[in-house]
């Protein structure tokens, strides 16, 4: 079938979902499909759109839970564990001063919010391969409009996933083009795929010879719970969550993860609150116990006038 038009076995793993599910979506009007001789044919260029359109509709909803809190921020972007932990934490403190609300939809698409207003900050670690630079270079063209600010928020491990022992043998990326071997993939667009796009470039390997390119997961607790039940070999995640899952770990490199936020918010006692947290022994005595994180330059400010 052609790569723009997709059945519907293809369409569910393009949208990471049982094929029961996209019946239900269908029926309910909620994707776009039409029916050819007796069998639903999928536009991929509409399904984007309508991806793109459900990331937008959920970003509004957090948006106005955000507004009815009292020192709510509205962060989006990548996805990480410590981020899950840090608004529990802010919740759990008590304090008015900030609640932070999250919308995992990658770091391309969380920029691309924060640009149009729809959020406070945005979390990323988009690797420019050119300069070696995380982020930084991505501001000009995906937040042209809005001055902001980047601010590191911590240096993570990131690696392959694979079952305990790893019995696929999975080493490198060039490994993944290996006959039999399924993946479970990242949405377009987060900076944990553009990394493995990039990498699988230089190693020679053409995704469409990797089984399971098209399935995608939002989170990397997704990326591991795949693996973990048997339905993946390997997945890109951080070493935190391979841990926290039983799982093994193939360390690849270490990255920065960073906050870009507006610029007019940076020193609002909202957000400053969020670093206080951020500093505090106790928040980091947690996180260490995870593994597979430095906080060598925590609340570091990358970009000039903050």
């Amino acid at each position: 079938m052609s790569e723009e038009l997709l059945n519907t076995k293809e369409a569910a793993q393009y949208l990471g979902v049982h094929e029961k599910q996209l019946y239900m979506l269908i029926k309910e009007k909620r994707i776009p499909a039409t029916r050819v001789t007796g069998k639903w044919i999928f536009p991929r260029k509409l399904l984007d759109e309508c991806i793109e359109t459900d990331a937008r509709r959920n970003l509004g909803q957090a948006r106005e839970r955000a507004r009815k809190a009292e020192g709510a921020l509205l962060g989006a972007g990548s996805d990480d564990p410590v981020l899950a932990l840090l608004a529990g934490e802010l919740r759990k403190s008590g304090s008015p001063e900030t609640v932070l609300f999250l919308a995992s939809i990658g770091s391309t698409e969380g920029l691309k919010a924060l640009n149009r207003g729809d959020v406070d900050l945005t979390f990323s670690h988009l690797l420019d391969p050119e300069t070696g630079e995380y982020n930084l270079p991505f501001l000009p063209r995906l937040v042209p409009d809005r001055p902001v600010a980047a601010v590191n928020l911590f240096r993570r491990e990131i690696g392959f996933v694979v079952a305990p022992g790893n019995p696929k043998r999975v080493r490198t990326f060039k490994d993944l083009g290996k006959k039999g071997l399924r993946l479970v993939n990242r949405q377009g667009g987060s900076g944990t795929r553009v990394l493995l796009e990039q990498e699988l470039a230089k190693a020679g390997v053409s995704p469409k010879a990797i089984a399971g390119w098209e399935r995608e997961a939002s989170t990397h607790y997704e990326v591991a719970l795949a693996v973990h039940a048997g339905e993946a070999d390997v997945g890109v995640a951080s070493a935190s969550v391979a841990g926290l899952t039983g799982l093994g770990f193939v360390p690849l490199r270490e990255e920065r993860f960073d906050m870009v936020l507006d610029r007019g918010i940076f020193f609002e006692r909202r957000f400053q609150s969020l670093l206080d947290r951020l500093s505090s022994s106790a928040f980091r005595e947690r996180v260490g116990r995870m593994g597979g994180y430095d906080f060598r330059d925590c609340g570091t400010v990358l970009t000039r006038e903050p």
